[in-house]
């Protein structure tokens, strides 16, 4: 008996989902996140066409390649880390990621969606408007390789030159952030997974401010622990590109997936790191 009872709790965690046929999107939710919860509110504002909805941390396993023959949806929505890393050996429909920090420019046609990094030149204006010059950043070439040749080619047109050291390990970090002392007039911290681990983040803002120069950040939760401003992203915006971009492929208008900066984010700073380092934010 108890047998029969592990071999049928087996088969429930293993088998296809119970989706239902011809539903148009295929969403793949990584987990249950306020976070993602909001980006598919925008989403479903955006598109409205039938779906069906897995959250990949309810089950032990999930065959996404497997579900996607069975029930044929004509797009996937990949929503987080672990629901792209599920969804990068689909080839044969377009996938719209969102919300998740490996979605790389060098992915296949068929893969696309809103990355998580700001356009370099919603930074370099604020860069301009601290009136900072020489700006230092870590990188990792395979993550974040494509983003900073942008954002070096818009640097130079307006005449901000960027300290660029790149990192493979993270474990690297702290040697190289000694190259920086005395060369750099501030700070721009990226969204590099490589980069910005809890141990290299604490190192880069007690380097802000031992040196005195203004960290920029991705996400404000760093400001209370000393980054001078930050460029907060806007989830549910981020979810309505999300959904009109798979508007557009359910329409039949284009075949290949682009990947979007985000349009829309939120600058939040730290007055009193602001004050001390005799800058202020127009």
């Amino acid at each position: 008996m108890r047998a029969l009872a592990l071999f049928l709790l087996l088969s429930f965690c293993l088998s296809p989902l119970p989706l239902a046929q011809g539903a148009e999107l295929l969403i793949l939710e990584s987990s249950r996140n306020a976070i993602y919860t909001e980006a598919l509110r925008g989403f479903r504002s955006a598109c409205r066409s039938s779906e069906e909805t897995v959250v990949l941390s309810d089950y032990a396993e999930v065959d996404v390649q497997r579900l996607v023959k069975e029930r044929r949806p004509r797009v996937v929505v990949a929503v987080g880390d672990r629901a792209l890393a599920a969804s990068r050996k689909i080839r044969e429909l377009p996938v719209v990621a969102m919300l998740s920090l490996n979605l790389g420019r060098h992915a296949p046609d068929t893969l696309g969606g809103i990355a998580m990094t700001v356009a370099p030149r919603v930074y370099l204006n604020l860069f301009q408007s601290l009136g900072v010059k020489r700006v230092g950043l870590f990188y990792d070439p395979k993550r974040s390789g494509q983003y900073l040749k942008r954002a070096q080619h818009e640097a130079r047109q307006e005449g901000v030159t960027l300290v660029a050291e790149p990192v493979r390990n993270p474990r690297d970090l702290q040697a190289k952030l000694e190259r920086m002392k005395g060369e750099i007039d501030a700070l721009w911290m990226l969204p590099d997974a490589t980069v910005a681990t809890t141990v290299n983040m604490e190192a880069l803002l007690l380097f802000s401010m031992t040196q005195n120069v203004p960290a920029i950040t991705f996400a404000s939760h760093y400001l209370k622990n000393g980054a001078a401003a930050a460029l907060d992203l806007d989830p549910a915006d981020i979810g309505v590109q999300a959904g009109e971009l798979a508007s557009m492929l359910l329409r039949g208008e284009s075949h290949r997936v682009p990947v979007l900066d985000p349009r829309k984010t939120h600058l939040k700073s730290n007055e009193s790191v602001l004050r001390k380092l005799h800058l202020r934010i127009p």
